[in-house]
């Protein structure tokens, strides 16, 4: 039973069919494939299999067999599973494509081998079917390496039509609100997130060999803090009490220092209820370490260390090419290491330790940005930081020696009050990552605390929270300890050359269609 159009991957020259013309076609389609199955099941076939025991992968047969000569056919067998992508007949033979994760090989079906019945059976696939097949590996007389099938069965229906190759899933939303055929359709977005997991996993490896321990820490808090940023809020029920969804792991995970782990991390999303943008995302992937004994300057090395190493682990290489500006080495050491106040003097004239803040705000509104959302002195800074300095930094740069208004868990530098040892890392003009020597003075952090909220009340609704039962662990001892926090997110970003971190989670917030 076959009334679909022949199934290839040709690209053809017909006018492009109208939304109305699609959506009939489609029906019509289903209706053909879901007639297929009534007539598998009424003939006493299994549409829905319980299981399938492939062998090997695509990639595997691929790997042994690269250097067989054309015509040449093995007695090496192979059971693969996977998508059914192309098909196309030439008589009493079927060229099919068949893809899982690791690649695509061609199916050479022979009616000769698989006998009628198994000829028809494999005829009536459909692309985008999930299919398990078994035979011997082989190359064509034109080159083309293969699976001599000599026996198919179906694993699970695509009932539903694929994305047309050449006019599917091209527009951006499309593809990010329907992820699982944008994995189907574009092979490069697959390997996009096949090097995120290769990603993190190069990153738990390379902070267990230097005995870090890998954490959880609460989600739902009571009291949110860690970072600038607004919470999403929800209601626990039956303790009748308000949580919050965790802006940042840090003050759990510094509570576990004073418990003695000396060295934790924890991979996990974070949510912050702020704009979307090419690199904000709501929901987000964050990776947090902390570090009993060090400093900054310990964690600068740290991370100058890992982000090469994970790069090299994961593409061969320590340097990437960026679509926009072109090389970015991560191997070159040492990374500058620029003062903060040097940076934005340079860029902007802007003498952040001496400047008022009416000299700020002008500065910003004669670059373009409206300043009016910026009520407190560290804001001001931070926002001649974005504007000025920023999208200047491409190669892997610290920014060093921020101003304590903006960074109430760092500690200062001897003799100085108001600048503290924390760091910032840009790379492609972006931030990276964040980190600082911890405060462990729980009367200085108090006092921070309290800063904070005169800066709430002043308009900031970014600024953290006291809490209380953190003061409290402080006042148990913690040793000097160095932090760094950066977004998985945004280091995939640049490892894989996307433009926008929407492209690099699965399933990135999408504005709900009326």
């Amino acid at each position: 039973m076959t009334t679909e159009a022949p199934q290839t991957d040709d690209q053809t020259d017909a006018p492009e069919p109208t939304a109305e013309e699609r959506a009939s076609a489609e029906q019509r389609i289903m209706a053909d494939r879901r007639a297929k199955l009534d007539a598998m099941t009424a003939a006493g076939g299994e549409p829905w299999p319980y299981s399938a025991s492939p062998t090997a992968r695509v990639e595997d047969l691929v790997l042994a067999h690269a250097n067989l000569e054309d015509g040449v056919e093995t007695e090496e067998r192979y059971v693969l599973a996977g998508r059914m992508m192309m098909r196309r007949g030439q008589g009493k033979l079927i060229f099919a494509g068949l893809m899982d994760r690791s690649g695509t090989i061609q199916l050479f079906v022979s009616k000769a081998v698989v006998g009628e019945d198994g000829f028809a059976a494999v005829d009536d696939f459909d692309l985008g079917d999930w299919i398990e097949v078994s035979g011997t590996a082989m190359k064509t007389r034109k080159g083309e390496l293969s699976l001599k099938v000599d026996s198919a069965r179906l694993l699970a229906k695509c009932i539903r039509p694929l994305p047309e190759k050449f006019h599917g899933l091209a527009d951006e939303e499309q593809r990010r609100g329907k992820r699982y055929l944008d994995l189907v359709a574009n092979r490069d977005s697959l390997d996009v997130f096949v090097t995120r997991s290769k990603v993190v996993s190069a990153i738990r490896r390379f902070l267990e060999e230097r005995d870090f321990l890998e954490v959880e820490t609460p989600v739902l808090q009571p009291i949110y803090g860690g970072a600038a940023a607004r919470p999403f809020e929800t209601h626990h029920n039956q303790l009748d009490m308000k949580l919050y969804l965790r802006i940042a792991t840090e003050l759990y995970l510094k509570r576990l220092i004073v418990g003695g782990l000396e060295r934790v991390f924890e991979i996990g999303p974070n949510f912050r209820n702020e704009g979307i943008s090419f690199k904000h995302n709501p929901e987000f992937t964050m990776i947090e370490l902390y570090q009993a004994y060090a400093d900054y300057d310990d964690i600068m090395d740290l991370f100058e260390e890992l982000v090469p190493a994970v790069a090299s682990s994961v593409l061969g290489t320590t340097s990437i090419e960026h679509p926009e500006h072109g090389e970015i080495a991560f191997g070159n050491h040492p990374w500058p290491r620029i003062p903060l106040r040097d940076a934005i003097l340079e860029r902007s004239r802007i003498d952040i330790d001496r400047a008022a803040e009416d000299e700020m705000r002008e500065a910003l509104r004669e670059a373009g940005h409206d300043p009016k959302g910026d009520t407190t002195r560290g804001k001001l800074i931070d926002a001649l930081l974005t504007k000025f300095v920023e999208p200047n930094l491409i190669q892997p740069t610290f920014l060093t020696d921020y101003p304590v208004e903006l960074s109430p868990f760092a500690r200062t530098h001897p003799g100085s009050e108001r600048t503290t040892r924390r760091f910032e890392v840009f790379a492609a003009g972006m931030e990276l990552g964040n980190a600082f020597s911890e405060l462990n003075d729980p009367a200085v952090q108090l006092a921070r605390f309290e800063e904070q909220g005169a800066a709430r009340a002043a308009g900031d609704d970014e600024a953290e929270h006291l809490d209380e039962d953190y003061i409290t662990a402080l006042e148990y001892g913690m040793p000097p300890t160095g932090g760094l926090g950066f977004g998985i997110d945004r280091l995939v970003m640049l490892f894989t050359g996307q433009k926008s971190v929407r492209d690099v989670i699965l399933f990135p917030a999408r504005r709900s269609k009326a």
